[in-house]
């Protein structure tokens, strides 16, 4: 299915009138029109020349399209969660235009000929842009590296196991060494198995009185500072995912004061929900690293306001509705967010004064698109027409039935939030909102 835009891109010529363009990655923040011509930004505020499709953005944020660097696509091999059409409609109806898809796949992306499936797929699907992150190792299984060249080759922008760490230490030395050699980073799922084994949610005063198995901050700082001084000592880029900790912000704070190259994301559910959500033993609360208590949920929001956390990003993870309505210890981890983060951003972050505008938008622009490598999170003259524009003020209730990825596995069933996405364009073409 095509969007609305169709007839555009028959056009060469669009004018988005009216709206407060903000763009970090120019320092802009103005109000005016973005003229977008053949796919591509063309200019600001140029007299209307005649035949130009306008999109009406008064009262509307117009930004460079936003970007999720950390989502489970689920295809190949669990179609049942999630399929590649499914996971980028959820992402252009959230706001997304690019989205790097994580390699915990069955089989894995480990492959030249898994990566170019995930983005032939993804290039029918024509929702958004989608980008690899490919297997450290082969298979997933820690014990040797994958094809590092070839994967590049084949079009991988990242390397991780997520979905689980790389706990070999010798083996992530040379990972670093060997995506230096192509400037890619490394993006890892720090826990120590070891001491989270078992565990369901945080370990903490909540788990005591719940009787639940508990995962240790711990478990996450520790390998965190392992990774830190593994890529200080290679020189490689280090990004963490999913920061939930004080020990973790503290340990990228104290490296990036030494000029370590690390870089890390915080997910919408770590820094609006704490494990106080787990006495409702609701398996859609579950996830991994588990919400954290208030204290760690504090210091995650001051790395974001301090620029210690660079980038906002959603783990999305769907599962089943079979497989999440399990006893919460038998149910898997994970939760959607792609249709939800950006109306959290605004509603958490920026209206309670913690995260300007520019801010924000830069941890959902901008700086993905630097740690990735990407030509994307800009609306510079000639870049290309990726346009997410948002209604700052709309009010709208979470409801899963509504969603368009196949799985409606959110905590946030039923808040109120304020903000989404209005109208999404991918290289000048609307692919949000869908043609009905």
């Amino acid at each position: 299915m095509v969007g609305t835009g169709e007839k555009l891109m028959n056009g060469n010529r669009i004018r988005i009138r009216g709206g407060r363009i903000i763009d970090p990655s120019q320092g802009m923040d103005r109000v005016g029109d973005l003229l977008i011509e053949d796919g591509r930004i063309a200019g600001y505020d140029a007299a209307p020349s005649g035949g130009e499709t306008v999109i009406e953005a008064a009262g509307c944020i117009v930004t460079p399209g936003l970007i999720d660097m950390h989502v489970h696509l689920r295809e190949p091999g669990r179609e049942e969660d999630e399929t590649i059409e499914t996971g980028t409609a959820a992402a252009a109806a959230g706001g997304f235009t690019s989205l790097a898809c994580c390699p915990n796949t069955e089989p894995p992306l480990d492959s030249p000929a898994t990566v170019e499936f995930v983005r032939q797929k993804a290039a029918r699907a024509r929702r958004c842009n989608v980008f690899v992150i490919a297997c450290v190792s082969r298979n997933r299984e820690g014990k040797e590296l994958a094809e590092i060249g070839q994967l590049v080759q084949a079009g991988a922008v990242a390397f991780s196991d997520d979905g689980a760490p790389v706990e070999n230490s010798e083996l992530m030395r040379r990972a670093f060494e060997y995506c230096l050699m192509f400037d890619k980073p490394l993006l890892n799922h720090c826990e120590i198995p070891e001491l989270a084994r078992r565990g369901v949610m945080h370990e903490g005063k909540v788990s005591l009185v719940l009787g639940l198995a508990g995962i240790p901050a711990a478990a996450e700082s520790v390998m965190v500072s392992r990774d830190i001084a593994l890529a200080e000592a290679t020189g490689g880029k280090l990004h963490v995912m999913h920061v939930s900790t004080l020990g973790s912000v503290e340990a990228i704070r104290r490296a990036k004061a030494r000029g370590v190259r690390v870089t890390a994301e915080l997910t919408p559910h770590h820094f609006s929900l704490t494990d106080e959500s787990l006495r409702s033993f609701d398996s859609n609360f579950k996830m991994n690293p588990p919400l954290r208590s208030e204290e760690h949920v504090r210091e995650c929001i001051e790395g974001l306001r301090d620029g210690t956390i660079d980038v906002i990003a959603t783990d999305h993870a769907p599962h089943s509705k079979e497989k999440k309505m399990q006893e919460l210890d038998r149910a898997p981890f994970g939760v959607v967010g792609l249709e939800t983060a950006l109306g959290l951003v605004i509603t958490r972050l920026i209206k309670p004064g913690i995260l300007s505008w520019s801010q924000a938008i830069e941890k959902m622009t901008a700086n993905p698109a630097g740690i990735l490598g990407i030509p994307k999170g800009t609306l510079a003259v000639g870049a290309d027409a990726d346009v997410t524009i948002i209604d700052p003020d709309v009010e709208w209730t979470v409801d899963p039935s509504r969603f368009y990825s196949k799985s409606g596995n959110t905590p946030f069933a039923g808040w109120t939030l304020q903000g989404r996405a209005k109208t999404v364009l991918v290289g000048g073409r609307v692919v949000y909102p869908f043609a009905s």
